[in-house]
């Protein structure tokens, strides 16, 4: 194993990383707050600080023991869940869809910066390949938390949009999996079905979209 290649690969990750999570996790409680729940304004998770977002366990721990055991092959990690209170939302059905969706929106503005950043990096002549790298791996960090994110089975804010657009009774249905439900995500990423099903493919078509969306700062800047 190349420790020094691990360690460069953290460090260019580590940055974008902590932005897509305190994003992500800021969206979610601005958006609660904006429809109604001020839980998480009141216990100060609308904030970029990421020490309130990071798990100890979920974003530090596990992601380095499973980058070390699979030398970099399976990674996966995730924060502290932001505390909503659907019930105070003054559209509880309707907002729960606009609170889930924030986070991984969020995600995605972020890899459409990271990807603009990089071309602005090419077009000034800066070729330094440590911030070059930065740049593609935040694209990639952020396109794969909006994709995973909007994976149709609860906890995950997919599995919440479904549940508030689902009609009442498959909507209940679904709602009683989210205790189960990481369990379940972690044994469909395990086995790849996740990953060949769900990640690659609308990985794959994200970050097509995002070429087309910068397709004319390319334009003007080359």
């Amino acid at each position: 194993m190349d420790f020094a290649h691990i360690i460069q690969t953290i460090a260019l990750y580590a940055l974008p990383v902590l932005f897509a999570i305190t994003v992500h996790e800021a969206a979610h409680g601005y958006a609660a707050r904006h429809f109604g729940d001020p839980t998480a304004e009141r216990l100060g998770r609308i904030t970029l600080n990421p020490m309130r977002h990071i798990d100890p366990i979920g974003t530090v721990a596990m992601p380095l023991l499973l980058y070390f055991a699979t030398a970099g092959a399976f990674l996966f990690g995730y924060a502290k869940p932001v505390p909503v209170n659907f019930a105070r939302l003054r559209h509880p059905k309707r907002d729960m869809v606009l609170v889930a969706l924030a986070g991984p929106a969020a995600n995605l503005a972020q890899a459409i910066a990271w990807a603009a950043l990089g071309y602005v990096l090419v077009a000034a002549g800066i070729h330094e390949p440590f911030f070059n790298g930065m740049a593609r791996a935040g694209v990639m960090v952020n396109i794969v938390m909006f994709v995973f994110n909007l994976f149709p089975l609860p906890p995950l804010d997919g599995g919440r949009i479904l549940v508030g657009l689902l009609p009442p009774r498959p909507a209940m249905t679904l709602a009683r999996v989210e205790p189960y439900g990481f369990f379940i995500v972690m044994a469909l990423v395990i086995t790849g079905i996740v990953s060949t099903l769900w990640l690659r493919p609308l990985m794959r078509l994200t970050a097509q979209g995002i070429e087309w969306l910068l397709a004319p700062l390319r334009w003007l800047l080359f």
